[in-house]
């Protein structure tokens, strides 16, 4: 059965399983190394994260993109998906228009790239339009400042799967993947909550506040306590990618937010994690239209989006990803948005409630994440207000066992940690 992802478009597939056939197609290709981040791009592309396109984007798609917010034949896109390329190395590799280039990863056969168009593009009007603002200081500024001299914009074909290291293994599902599995559990109704974070008990009442607006008017009685009933689902996808120092490192982000299931603060039947390869933008109100791209693409229902969505400083006012959501048609975007506020402890009421509930706002103690950072770091248990104690104690064990004894990505972790998944020989 055809799969429809965002668009209302077919799920890109394009993937070589056999071994065989993958070894005859780049049989004679000259090829072409590629970087972590192209490596991780080329996968998202191919398995259908990024559907409908279908490979890296040409001019007409960029240019759509930075200035409509929308592909070149009208399908909602925000932020651009592209491959640069340096003068130098299109001569050293001796790069055409219409060659067909496979891409290695440390050595190993991963893509083949189509390669459909060379091209320049004003890196400054892509930062300015996508971003909103030149500064370099923000951190997708500075990425979109050191892409190369050109681009190269054509269809990727995945010849090698990547292997996926653990804690990482069972968590990457492909989006027909995510899609057979929500069949097999019975839902019909999935929220997203997207995180970069290991989760606090006010992340654990937003997901929960989702879940019930997700479920909505469907039959109450399948939120009995038998499990194994439930027809609505809440779907934590992290983020697991390029890091700044400071963020949690990839493997507590995934552990803890899994361990809120397993310690029993959702049913087994209501909640799960998986994981995304993708390299924050922190593009505000622009990467929550994407973000809300992947999710239809994983085959979800609806998406919440709460305070400062993909924000980083000051460029975005809080609730600026809401507002440019609530722009879209509802037929440009096949998913549900649930806009939720924060939620922070009010110590009058007794209890983690939202911002906009209770009449106490003068008393209520949010969650500051520069005080949850310290707790953590000075290895005192908090008060299960603030922390479950068992995501507590997964976050030190996290730590310990893969941050070199940190939660928090250092410059040991960016130079020593293992990448999430490897490309082995074909």
């Amino acid at each position: 059965m055809e799969m429809i992802g965002h668009g209302g478009k077919p799920l890109v597939e394009q993937v070589i399983t056999d071994k065989d056939q993958a070894r005859k197609v780049i049989k004679d290709l000259k090829t072409m190394p590629v970087s972590r981040q192209m490596a991780t791009e080329a996968i998202g592309i191919a398995y259908g994260f990024f559907s409908p396109i279908e490979g890296f984007m040409k001019k007409a798609d960029v240019e759509a993109t930075c200035k409509k917010m929308e592909l070149a034949d009208g399908t909602v896109w925000s932020i651009p998906i592209v491959y640069d390329i340096s003068d130098q190395e299109i001569a050293d590799y001796k790069i055409q228009q219409g060659d067909k280039i496979l891409l290695t990863y440390d050595g190993n056969p991963l893509a083949i790239f189509d390669i459909e168009e060379i091209y320049t593009y004003d890196k400054e009007g892509m930062a300015q339009d996508v971003y909103g603002t030149k500064e370099e200081k923000h951190p997708g500024v500075k990425r979109t400042y050191a892409y190369k001299d050109k681009f190269l914009g054509g269809k990727i074909t995945l010849v090698n799967e990547p292997k996926i290291r653990e804690p990482f293994t069972s968590y990457f599902l492909t989006p027909r993947q995510h899609r057979e599995l929500f069949t097999k559990k019975g839902w019909q109704r999935i929220v997203a909550h997207q995180t970069r974070n290991v989760p606090h008990s006010g992340h654990e009442w937003l997901m929960k506040h989702a879940y019930i607006a997700a479920h909505g008017d469907l039959p109450v009685e399948q939120q009995e306590t038998l499990e194994g009933r439930a027809i609505s689902g809440v779907l934590v996808n992290c983020i697991v990618g390029e890091k700044r120092t400071g963020d949690y490192i990839d493997e507590a982000i995934v552990l803890c937010q899994d361990e809120l299931r397993k310690s029993g603060y959702f049913r087994n039947d209501i909640h799960m994690v998986t994981m995304t390869f993708w390299d924050m933008r922190y593009a505000g109100p622009r990467e929550a239209v994407h973000h809300a791209i992947i999710r239809t693409n994983l085959g979800l229902t609806h998406h919440m989006f709460g305070r400062d969505h993909a924000g980083v400083g000051t460029y975005y006012h809080s609730y600026q990803a809401h507002h440019l959501l609530m722009s879209i048609p509802k037929e440009k975007l096949n998913i549900t948005p649930i806009y939720v506020l924060e939620w922070a402890y009010c110590p009058h009421c007794g209890e983690v409630t939202c911002v906009g509930l209770c009449g106490h706002h003068k008393e209520l103690q949010k969650f500051s994440g520069t005080k949850i950072r310290s707790i953590i770091m000075d290895e005192v248990k908090p008060t299960r207000l603030i922390f479950r104690p068992e995501v507590f104690d997964v976050v030190m064990e996290c730590s310990k066992k893969y941050g070199f004894g940190s939660p928090f990505v250092t410059t040991q972790y960016l130079e020593q940690a293992k990448p999430a998944f490897s490309i082995e020989p074909l």
